[in-house]
């Protein structure tokens, strides 16, 4: 049947559950900022953009798709594409390799882009096509928005679902990390993947003036573009899960041992953070020693800058006593 044969069996469904997930994100104060992003969230339909998705259940993972033969089962689709968390989309021998984000993230980041009308936007992470139709819609124009993502089955089936949802943006396929600079200069920079540091090639390609939001580490950073070799911001105070950027010539550097370390920063969000961000230039002891010492500090007063050829993180103040340089790919974090 496809989304649309069931879309007249479940628009009326469809329709009451997105007007409660727009509730539940406007209740935490997401669209506080912009609220034109409210009315973009209540009109593009999420479900068009996941005609299937997997649910972890005990052994493995839950096909849920609009085509199932049981009714009862196409309305758990429905609720499910509609629910406030993230949905994975495509799997390859256990991996997950993309996903449609949790949709209060989603608009946590597109309210922090902070998006003008008339701004061209590029977008790193196509994924199920779901963000660059909000970006298309909030614009009002296809040609303003482009978005790129390395594997060619994941843009052919975001260019039909788009397409479906009545969106035209580019959509490219081609390795995230170098941008599309035949579409450059863009005014925002959105990545909905995982890097370790932020390439080059997007501050170059970037506007002067312009923003970069980014995941970084387990965090969002937003740099502000000085110029074509110089940016520089501080990261979000709220947590951010990726799938990680493929291609981009990373590498896994293995993981990071916390032997020694109390069981308290073992476990708490905010020192893991801190460890993923230094990716090993710091000893796990010396950096939960730092942290206690700092008083614990929250994602926002880190922040990343960006020079020429060096780039760096930093605590509180990018010339401070604490800077560590970035480069190559972030440690996975195991437990002694």
């Amino acid at each position: 049947m496809g989304v649309h044969a069931v879309g007249n069996e479940l628009d009326d469904l469809a329709a009451s559950a997105r007007a409660a997930l727009v509730r539940e994100i406007a209740a935490e104060g997401v669209f506080d900022r912009d609220p034109v992003w409210r009315a973009v969230f209540e009109t593009v339909p999420r479900h068009v953009f996941v005609p299937y998705y997997y649910v972890g259940v005990v052994g493995g993972f839950e096909r849920r798709w609009c085509d199932s033969p049981e009714a009862g089962a196409r309305e758990r689709w429905v609720r499910g594409a509609y629910a406030d968390t993230p949905l994975a989309t495509r799997l390859r021998d256990g991996e997950l390799l993309s996903s449609s984000s949790q949709p209060s993230l989603m608009a946590t980041m597109l309210v922090e882009l902070e998006v003008a009308d008339g701004d061209h936007v590029l977008e790193i992470g196509t994924g199920t096509g779901y963000n660059a139709a909000l970006l298309a819609h909030r614009l009002g124009d296809d040609g303003l928005v482009t978005t790129i993502d390395l594997e060619p089955e994941i843009t052919d089936s975001a260019r039909r679902h788009l397409a479906a949802a009545g969106y035209r943006p580019a959509v490219i396929t081609g390795d995230g990390a170098r941008g599309v600079p035949e579409r450059a200069p863009y005014d925002r920079i959105i990545a909905t993947c995982a890097l370790p540091s932020v390439p080059g090639a997007w501050i170059a390609q970037c506007r002067p003036g312009g923003r970069i939001l980014t995941p970084l580490a387990t965090g969002l950073v937003a740099l502000t573009v000085h110029d074509a070799g110089h940016a520089e911001g501080r990261f979000l105070n709220t947590a951010a899960y990726f799938v990680p950027l493929r291609g981009g010539g990373t590498t896994d550097q293995g993981p990071v041992q916390l032997g020694g370390v109390p069981r308290r920063g073992r476990e708490h969000e905010l020192f893991r953070f801190l460890l993923a961000l230094t990716r090993g230039r710091l000893d796990p002891q010396e950096a939960y020693a730092l942290w206690e010492r700092e008083g614990e500090p929250g994602r926002e007063r880190y922040g990343i800058t960006v020079v020429g050829d060096r780039e760096w993180a930093w605590l509180d103040d990018p010339e401070g006593p604490y800077s560590w340089p970035l480069s190559g790919p972030a440690s996975a974090l195991v437990e002694p």
